[in-house]
């Protein structure tokens, strides 16, 4: 059955608010309680707690982080949230620059409307650069 497409939007524009937030735990709430995240192929954070802590690691190293959202690509049962975050990289040990890195997370919703899986992709190589460089 296909996802409603207002609905979905809602949830993006609703996830992407929460990671403008600065509040981990709202970025959380967007996933089931057993929810889960990987990031560019690595082990999956399951759970809200897991979840809470991935947020706040970004936060740590870029405390004015703020995340755009680009698109939404749902095709069947596929679900792609496109996004863009900055951020300057001035929690500690940061470096001082500024990041922009674009990437999508690829979406399994549960039947309550949240966030079961999601699976994100960026640019580690261009992001680990612009922290040593800039933008």
């Amino acid at each position: 059955m296909a996802a409603d497409p207002d609905k979905l939007r809602e949830l993006a524009e609703s996830y992407t608010a929460a990671w403008c937030s600065g509040d981990p735990a709202s970025v959380a709430a967007h996933y089931a309680p057993d929810g889960s995240l990987a990031i560019n192929g690595g082990e999956p954070a399951v759970g809200r707690e897991a979840l809470t802590a991935v947020a706040a690691s970004f936060y740590e190293g870029l405390p004015d982080m703020q995340v755009y959202f680009r698109d939404l690509v749902v095709e069947d049962d596929r679900i792609e949230y496109h996004w863009t975050f900055t951020g300057t990289n001035t929690g500690p040990g940061g470096t001082g620059n500024a990041v922009r890195v674009d990437g999508f997370e690829s979406w399994v919703l549960d039947d309550s409307g949240l966030i079961a899986a999601s699976i994100g992709t960026y640019d580690a190589d261009e992001y680990a650069r612009q922290l040593a460089e800039g933008v």
